[in-house]
């Protein structure tokens, strides 16, 4: 029997452990993902009342789904079913990311200006920003995230969403970032309540 923990989770590599594993990292790199499209969101249209903006989203999240599951509606009204478990585990993952940054945004941009040499904030792609906020958020106050992980999703995420060049642009600054923390790279600090998905 082998353990070992990651990300303040652990996990035994025995009868579908590593599948379990696994799921739980798929269903925090969507929560990331839809992360990051409403930070993306606020950054270009900032809702007066975020609690509303949040739950619009994640309504709309939901019916995009449903509809790409099922098929064309042709008008037909749809009631969405209650959110699973996944749902609502992705939902409070996701909510906690985008609140941090939000709350933390000048700070997280102040260190971004200060790496990104020769470049203005509002220059650089506005998904490339939002990604580099959720990252260094994620480094700076989730303990619970090793930072090569964050790093790793962010650069993930941002050739998904982005441009050609985003994912060595994002990994330069946060790179960057890595090299001035205050703590382990490749470790995260146990935490039995983390709002894992």
């Amino acid at each position: 029997m082998r353990t070992s923990s990651v990300a303040g989770i652990n996990k035994t590599l025995l009868s579908g452990g590593a599948l379990v594993y696994g799921r739980l990292m798929r269903k925090r790199r969507e929560a990331r993902e839809r992360a990051v499209q409403f930070l993306f969101q606020h950054d270009l249209n900032p809702p007066e009342d975020l609690g509303a903006a949040l739950d619009q989203f994640w309504h709309a999240q939901r019916m995009s789904d449903f509809l790409d599951a099922r098929g064309p509606t042709w008008g037909e009204h749809v009631e969405l079913p209650p959110p699973s478990a996944d749902e609502s585990a992705t939902r409070l993952f996701a909510d906690r990311l985008v609140r941090g940054v939000l709350e933390h945004r000048n700070q997280l941009d102040d260190i971004i200006r200060k790496h990104a040499k020769n470049w203005d904030l509002h220059r650089m792609a506005a998904v490339d920003r939002n990604v580099m906020r959720l990252a260094i958020h994620e480094m700076l106050h989730r303990d619970d995230i090793p930072p090569v992980v964050s790093i790793n999703e962010a650069v993930d995420v941002a050739k998904k969403f982005s441009t050609a060049d985003s994912g060595k642009f994002v990994n330069g600054i946060l790179d960057k970032v890595k090299a001035e923390l205050h703590r382990p790279a490749r470790t995260a600090k146990e935490d039995p309540s983390s709002d894992s998905p």
